[in-house]
């Protein structure tokens, strides 16, 4: 079977990330191995015949078998995000074809160089990928997450980067805040920034890392400068965006 033709996937279970975020465990009947960055497309049929279609980034490692695990913020006046907010129940099918992408994907290798991603928002999706990935495997690489968020209840697998950041000292979890940060917060509580970019990447000495961003377009956009100035290499930064109307 072609890996991008559409199949039924069924809802295994749905957790509540944030007010605004959920997470979808769908159970393929023809799964196919993906890489850590790749993108499914999910497509809703009315019974009129009308279709809305949405690509999402998957959450989950290649190594959870059988199974895929999205992660939708809910727009407000989405079709498709909408729709999965209310009215998806677990048993539910949904209609799917992926694994897509081959640009913006990490493959796990022991001898890739450190790793930095930059998240805002739901860009956190695809990048958390790689973090799994990169735990199932068991790699040592340095990893350096940059996740900015606009207030504490909209930290996407909190508890999960939290217990990581804990286990593993060869992975740092620095949250950004730009809007409201928690009581006695003594991290980053503005938006990205060059300044702030320059003190991630020196935490790599004189190493170069592979660069993931992914987020709001302009974040994205912003970021990939930043970087630059930095002093990363073009070639070592990857990005993936979103404009502010998907849902």
């Amino acid at each position: 079977m072609s890996r991008v033709a559409w199949q039924l996937a069924t809802v295994k279970s749905i957790k509540q990330e944030t007010p605004h975020v959920k997470s979808f465990t769908l159970s393929l009947p023809n799964w196919t191995p993906h890489l850590a960055g790749q993108h499914y497309d999910l497509r809703l049929t009315a019974e009129g015949g009308y279709q809305a279609e949405r690509s999402y980034s998957i959450a989950s490692p290649p190594e959870q078998t059988g199974e895929i695990e999205l992660t939708v913020e809910i727009i407000a006046d989405g079709e498709v995000s909408g729709y999965l907010n209310e009215g998806v129940a677990v048993g539910d099918e949904l209609e799917v074809r992926g694994p897509i992408g081959g640009y913006f994907v990490w493959p796990g290798e022991a001898s890739a160089p450190p790793l930095l991603l930059v998240g805002g928002g739901s860009g956190v999706v695809p990048l958390m990928a790689m973090l799994r990935h990169r735990q199932r495997l068991g790699l040592r690489t340095p990893a350096v997450l940059l996740f900015s968020v606009r207030t504490p209840e909209e930290v996407i697998y909190q508890a999960e980067l939290e217990a990581l950041a804990k286990d593993d000292p060869s992975f740092t979890l620095l949250l950004d805040y730009t809007r409201q940060a928690p009581p006695g917060w003594a991290g980053y509580h503005r938006r990205i920034d060059a300044a702030m970019l320059a003190e991630v990447v020196s935490r790599f000495g004189d190493a170069q890392p592979q660069a993931f961003a992914c987020g709001p377009t302009g974040l994205v956009e912003s970021v990939a400068n930043g970087l630059q100035a930095a002093g990363l290499q073009a070639e070592s930064i990857l990005t993936e965006r979103f404009g502010p109307t998907g849902s």
